[in-house]
This record gives structure tokens, C-alpha cells and sequence, in this order.
């Protein structure tokens, strides 16, 4: 294991990444929704309609939390979307668990493990902090070896907080071992990222692997980063 040099003046190293996963370790939530649309012969509309009006119900804007803390079964939720979808469209889901058919397929995200893993091998601390539905832990386990890859894992219906709360980014910090300034959160959510910014965190918008990991590198090694910047103007 390569220990970390020492930060630059006025640079602030990471010493602990912690990382999203849907969107970031798979495909663009996006892609994955329009998946099970198509799978389930549904319009991303209609869908997208009634699910809108079960959030709202809970007075929240964030479709995932009435299920990822949760407030609510998965079953309970997906009977209130079937309620919506029926009284509107004529239509349901008819599902008990969206677990199956929301992982049917999904892929991981290769080029962001070895990221992570080159990361690790730094002597960098790697966790997975998710907004997770507890019916979808055995799937999403199987996209990703957790023992191999992370340090460790704080699922939101664990441990009853969640991104982009204050109280999520104090505890993975906490168990993490380092002072918040040297956390980053890499996160597809610009939320999450402002939530993590507001708690002192590091953040790092994934939009790609490649740019992330390249961004990952500057920021684990700040010194390298200062020095090559310093050649450029000189």
C-alpha cells in the first residue's frame, strides 16, 4: 500500500471517499427508469405522474424517501402508486417489490470500482453511503463485492438518516475516522452534494467515470496536483 503525501499549502487531502451508488456504480437513474418503463409497457409520464402525487402525499419532494428510511413499506408505496395509476390511467404495476425488475440487467459500473479500488490500494478509506431500500439489499450485493470494495457501508434504512441530511454526512464521518473537510462524497445527485457541502464535505458531481476518477486523483493527491501547476505557469 502507497502511503498519501502530505497536502500542499492551503490544499485539503481526502482521506475518506465515500460514494454513491445508483447512478454512480451503475447507469444513469435515468436509463435504469426507462428500462422498466419499457419493461412494464407504461409511460415514463404516467409513471412519473403518479409516483409524484404519493411523494407529495408524505409533504416531501424526494420520490425515494418514503421508501429508503422508510416512512413506508415498499408493498405499501407500490399499492398507493397502483391506487393513482388505476383511478387515473386504468392501469397498475401490480408489483409488491420493484426489487427484481429494477435490477433485472442493471450493470455495474466497472471503470468507477477500479477507480475505487485504486483509491483503496492508496490507503485511502472507501465507503458506500446510499439512500437504500431495505428490499433491495440482497440485489444491489450482488452488482458489487462490499467486503472487497468498501471500508464500509451506511445504508440509509440502517441507520434511519439519510442524503442529503446533516446528521447522514456527521455519522459517515464519524465512522470513517477523519474530520469532515477530508470526506468527499461522490454523488450523481446535486442535492446530496449540497447537502454534503453544507456539512463541511468535499464533493465531487458524477457525471462520468473517466472525469470522476480523474478528479478523484487530483484530489487525493493535492501536492502532485499544486506541483504540476506550478511547472504549467512557470
Amino acid at each position: 500500500m502507497t502511503p498519501l503525501a502530505p497536502p500542499a499549502p492551503g490544499a485539503v487531502a481526502v482521506r475518506a471517499v465515500w460514494t454513491d451508488f445508483g447512478g454512480v456504480l451503475t447507469p444513469p437513474i435515468s436509463h435504469t427508469l426507462a428500462t422498466f418503463c419499457a419493461r412494464k409497457n407504461i409511460s415514463l409520464e404516467r409513471l412519473g405522474h403518479a409516483i409524484g402525487v404519493v411523494t407529495a402525499s408524505f409533504g416531501t419532494e424526494d420520490v425515494m424517501e418514503p421508501i429508503d428510511t422508510p416512512l413506508v413499506t415498499e408493498r405499501e408505496w407500490l399499492g398507493m402508486v397502483d391506487a393513482v395509476l388505476t383511478e387515473e390511467y386504468g392501469t397498475a404495476l401490480g408489483l409488491t417489490t420493484l426489487a427484481d425488475d429494477w435490477f433485472d440487467g442493471r450493470e455495474t459500473n466497472h471503470a468507477w470500482v477500479r477507480a475505487l479500488r485504486e483509491a483503496r490500494r492508496a490507503g485511502v478509506f472507501v465507503g458506500l453511503i446510499s439512500n437504500m431500500v431495505p428490499t433491495w439489499d440482497a440485489h444491489w450485493r450482488r452488482m458489487v463485492d462490499p467486503a472487497e470494495l468498501f471500508d464500509d457501508v451506511l445504508l440509509s434504512f440502517e441507520v434511519g438518516h439519510r442524503k442529503p441530511s446533516a446528521p447522514m454526512f456527521a455519522l459517515a464521518a464519524e465512522r470513517a475516522g477523519v474530520e469532515p473537510r477530508h470526506c468527499l462524497l461522490v454523488d450523481d445527485l446535486a442535492a446530496n452534494c449540497e447537502g454534503a457541502a453544507a456539512a463541511g464535505w468535499q464533493t465531487l458531481h458524477f457525471t462520468g467515470a473517466a472525469e470522476a476518477a480523474d478528479r478523484l486523483k487530483a484530489l487525493l493527491h493535492p501536492t502532485t496536483t499544486a506541483h504540476t501547476r506550478t511547472e504549467e505557469m512557470a
